[in-house]
């Protein structure tokens, strides 16, 4: 009996240090815990290294990965609320979830910052010691559909078939996403804007996923070949797919292009555009998230003001600012 309750009491322990990065004690700094829908999301890690860079010296912070899953992320907040963290920094798998998250956060007085998924302002208003950081997803559509239009019209031999019509395919993030709807709604609008006429062919989801995107170009170019004239995507991992589903057809080579678009910025992207193959992003700034949403967790938890240079504050909103990528500047980005 009692050799199994020390093997019980032993991976109990082993659990908990799994949980807690392979450490438990926080060396007197305040702790924090942060949690984040996926960790093989290109764009997340960079906010991720960011933030676990940011506290280096500063604060003890316990980062975990909710696998996509918003159960695992309910129950990986339960665990952050128990073991008495001061603040918690969390990426919502699910940005409905964010009420529910916010009301267990208020229960135990604990502080959180919602980053990079917005919560609907209904949620926001349910406490003031919640913030929230990202940036304004319309303004990435909006810049994303004005590389297009500035390729446009310095390229006309885009309009393959004459028709002054721009024929497009939209891959979108996952849907119900403020930066999904938002980039793909203001892309658009941002082309009809310039005075070019559109005509959607497709849109469908790829779920920021480069294989994914990969067996939707795949498909779209099955069904409508060249009448495809310009290819928006709402994150640079799916360009980057659509890009590796055109080189089987022969594109980016022997002068046969295809302008794709991207959002992010990635290290990824920015080759693409080195190489060619890309014709533009918009940088969704990962090191100030970072920054920010660290900066906002560390004053939360030390009880000091919070603020950020890293981000512009808005009552309890910091928005970080998106910037034009392309051809023309992506070294100065690199």
């Amino acid at each position: 009996m009692k050799k199994i309750i020390v093997t019980v009491l032993v991976l109990t322990v082993l659990s908990a240090a799994v949980f807690a990065g392979g450490s438990s004690q926080s060396g007197g700094l305040p702790t924090i815990g942060a949690a984040i829908y996926k960790f093989d999301d290109t764009f997340m890690s960079y906010v991720r290294n960011t933030i676990e860079q940011s506290a280096v010296g500063k604060a003890q912070v316990t980062m975990v990965d909710s696998q996509n899953s918003q159960p695992t992320q309910n129950d990986q907040v339960d665990q952050f609320l128990t073991r008495g963290m001061k603040a918690i920094a969390i990426n919502p798998v699910d940005r409905t979830a964010s009420g529910v998250i916010i009301d267990k956060a208020k229960a135990k007085n604990v502080p959180v910052v919602i980053f990079n998924r917005e919560p609907f302002p209904e949620d926001m208003a349910k406490w003031d010691k919640v913030y929230y950081v990202g940036a304004v997803a319309a303004e990435s559509g909006t810049m994303q559909g004005e590389i297009a239009v500035d390729w446009w019209k310095t390229h006309p031999e885009t309009d393959k078939n004459g028709d002054g019509v721009m024929q497009y395919i939209m891959l979108k993030g996952e849907p119900g996403h403020q930066d999904a709807e938002l980039r793909t709604e203001y892309s658009i609008k941002a082309v009809t804007g310039a005075g070019i006429r559109v005509q959607e062919l497709a849109v469908d989801t790829a779920m920021w996923d480069r294989p994914r995107a990969v067996e939707k170009m795949d498909a779209f170019w099955a069904r409508f070949g060249d009448q495809i004239e310009v290819v928006f995507c709402n994150n640079d991992d799916m360009a980057l797919g659509v890009i590796e589903s055109l080189r089987k057809v022969g594109f980016f080579s022997g002068g046969r292009y295809l302008p794709v678009l991207g959002v992010d910025a990635t290290p990824p992207a920015l080759q693409a555009l080195a190489e060619g193959t890309l014709l533009g992003t918009v940088l969704n700034d990962a090191t100030n998230q970072g920054k920010a949403t660290f900066d906002l967790a560390y004053a939360l938890a030390t009880g000091t003001t919070p603020n950020t240079p890293a981000g512009k504050m808005d009552g309890r909103y910091c928005w970080v600012p998106y910037q034009k990528v392309t051809r023309d500047n992506f070294r100065s980005f690199m």
